[in-house]
């Protein structure tokens, strides 16, 4: 099980075993290189632990444990989760700020635990076999080395995965087996399986609002002394480190305040570029280098190079996942660990302080909802006729997302936006129509979520903080960098800082379509205007051109109607229809055929290639 993860732990492994329980770990030596040996016990080997991750306030958990009469034989952060566990139990995850995923074995209690971080940094799957035996893994790959694990496709996560473009919430692609959800932890105790959520973030009320704009509060400045202690903490490592920087203001701030704590000339920054100008941010990214003096790696590829990378990528990816940044993050992940094994990225930005353009879009929802139905039938068969381009984020292909979501509640636009396929065009395209009705599950799960919340616009950013942060960005920064052995840290995450930014109230993260206002307040004159005026623009790369271009062959082999009939899972007439307007030009259905060309790819590796 421990040898399929050889990716995420290329520096060692270990083994442990004790009556019903064993644990097992692959490791990247991070801290206390020669110390940080795992499975880890504490004093007397009764309590043993498996983890992956990093706990940043460790140093002060440590003196506390100290003080406490505690023995550390290590200078690793992982033994402080033995110690803490002595101290509170179970509740002692609520005492971390981290990322993590680990299993932790109580010998005189026969106990297990297993948690997950708050944001869902680090991934943690399970399933409980029919022999009752509790199995556990960083990636489902592990589990199904499990001589007991039958791993069939779960038809109704298939259905999920077409929606969302990613597996959502608890599920996975595989039937009986379940994510641990971020900030939960499940406890294996006299055969039962109890899983119970400790942290959840707190929401800013609207009362609030009035009370930060009329005092003299430099909301701005506290941000800033936040977020430097977060970088300075997150940046604790005995190996080389650097930053992920592709010239937005997000990876630029990481960058500006790594280099404000330890000057520029310590601060390594790394981006990659590409030939096709629409999609190269490599400017940017060197514009910020050398206005904050950091020592800059940059490397330019051509398209091709990422396409070169697809057969590989469902080898080390067992879970079917349409978004297409993947493969530039796993490509820059690559370049960075020649130079350094932890990098600083700038994920969840976006998400704690409304920065997509979803966001900018949903305003107008609202105009285009409360027209006469005349006119918005006139609107969108403009938009239907809008010519199709190339480019990355064009106009047109914005307004036709637009519509996707027109019909809808505000919550389910969002997804549309995002998603490849709605709950209508779920039906057409798949061979039998899925039992679990996608959207409603949707707006279902949303509303236990928010419970409780009723500022509309906060229940947004709890949608995309629950689902959409853990399950695609998050997962996807996961995988891109342990695939190439490189641990990616995310300081805008750090617990501390997610608290309070989640404590005020929305008005003082967005106004109007400007996103992230906090952050961008903090920054002024710390980064260079041209790039703290730019839009939004996601990691993309060429999908709609590639289609038509060096990919054709592939997706139409991939998509062929004889393969799909005889794969009975989609309507080969309604796939060939897709395939066959994205050619001719008449649409874009780049986000669709991606999706369906990347569940083949993954679907030959993990099914097809097993029977």
């Amino acid at each position: 099980m421990t040898s399929t993860l050889f990716r995420r732990g290329p520096d060692g492994f270990g083994h442990w075993a004790n009556g019903p329980a064993g644990l097992g770990h692959r490791r990247l030596s991070i801290i206390d290189l020669a110390g940080g040996s795992q499975p880890m016990p504490n004093e007397d080997g009764t309590i043993w632990v498996t983890f992956n991750g990093e706990i940043y306030n460790e140093p002060a958990l440590r003196k506390t444990l100290l003080g406490r009469g505690h023995k550390f034989q290590t200078l690793s952060d992982t033994e402080c989760l033995v110690h803490l566990y002595e101290e509170h139990g179970p509740e002692f995850v609520e005492h971390l700020n981290g990322m993590f995923a680990f299993a932790l074995w109580d010998i005189p209690r026969q106990r297990l635990v297993l948690a997950r971080d708050r944001m869902g940094q680090k991934p943690l799957y399970w399933s409980q076999l029919k022999s009752g035996t509790l199995i556990f893994g960083s990636e489902p790959k592990a589990l199904r080395e499990h001589p007991e694990s039958e791993c069939e496709l779960d038809r109704e996560s298939l259905a999920r995965y077409l929606f969302y473009e990613y597996l959502p919430y608890t599920n996975s692609i595989w039937k009986g087996v379940q994510k641990l959800r971020p900030g939960h932890l499940l406890v294996l105790e006299n055969q039962a399986v109890t899983i119970r959520q400790f942290w959840q973030a707190p929401v800013g009320s609207k009362s609030k609002a009035s009370e930060l704009t009329t005092t003299e509060t430099n909301l701005p400045g506290q941000f800033w002394q936040k977020f430097l202690s977060a970088v300075d903490c997150h940046s604790r490592a005995d190996v080389p480190l650097g930053v992920f920087l592709s010239g937005g203001v997000d990876s630029s701030a990481v960058a500006a305040a790594l280099v404000e704590l330890q000057g520029p000339e310590r601060v390594q920054t790394f981006s990659i570029g590409f030939e096709e100008s629409s999609f190269d941010e490599s400017s940017h990214a060197r514009l910020v280098a050398r206005h904050l003096g950091t020592k800059h790696h940059e490397r330019i590829f051509r398209a091709d190079t990422l396409i070169d990378l697809l057969p590989d990528l469902c080898q080390w990816l067992d879970e079917p996942f349409g978004d297409a940044s993947l493969l530039p993050t796993h490509l820059l992940s690559k370049f960075a660990r020649e130079q350094v094994t932890v990098a600083l990225g700038g994920d969840g930005a976006d998400e704690l302080m409304a920065g997509y353009p979803t966001f900018t879009a949903e305003p107008w929802l609202v105009h285009f909802q409360n027209l006469p139905a005349q006119a918005q039938s006139a609107i969108s068969a403009i938009v239907r006729r809008l010519p199709v381009r190339r480019s990355n984020f064009s106009l047109d292909f914005k307004a036709k997302q637009f519509l996707r979501g027109a019909d809808a509640c505000a919550s389910l636009a969002h997804q549309r936006w995002l998603g490849s396929f709605s709950g209508s065009e779920l039906a057409k395209v798949m061979a039998e129509p899925p039992q679990v009705r996608v959207e409603e599950e949707l707006l279902r799960l949303l509303a236990l979520e928010t419970a409780g919340v009723q500022d509309e616009p906060t229940r947004r950013l709890i949608q995309y903080q629950s689902n959409y942060l853990p399950e695609d960005i998050l997962f996807k920064v996961d995988r891109a960098s342990m695939a190439a052995s490189l641990e990616v840290r995310a300081p805008f995450l750090d617990s501390e800082l997610v608290d309070w930014l989640a404590g005020l109230p929305y008005e003082v993260k967005r106004q109007g379509s400007h996103g992230k206002l906090l952050l961008k307040k903090a920054l002024a004159g710390k980064l260079p205007m041209q790039i703290m005026n730019r839009p939004k623009k996601g990691f993309g790369i060429p999908v709609g051109q590639w289609l038509r271009g060096p990919l054709k062959g592939w997706m139409m082999d991939l998509l062929a109607p004889d393969r799909l009939n005889w794969q009975g899972l989609f309507d080969s007439k309604e796939v060939l229809r897709l395939v066959e307007q994205h050619l001719a030009g008449t649409n874009d259905h780049r986000k669709p055929i991606w999706t369906l060309m990347i569940f083949q790819i993954w679907y030959d590796q993990w099914i097809n290639h097993r029977h």
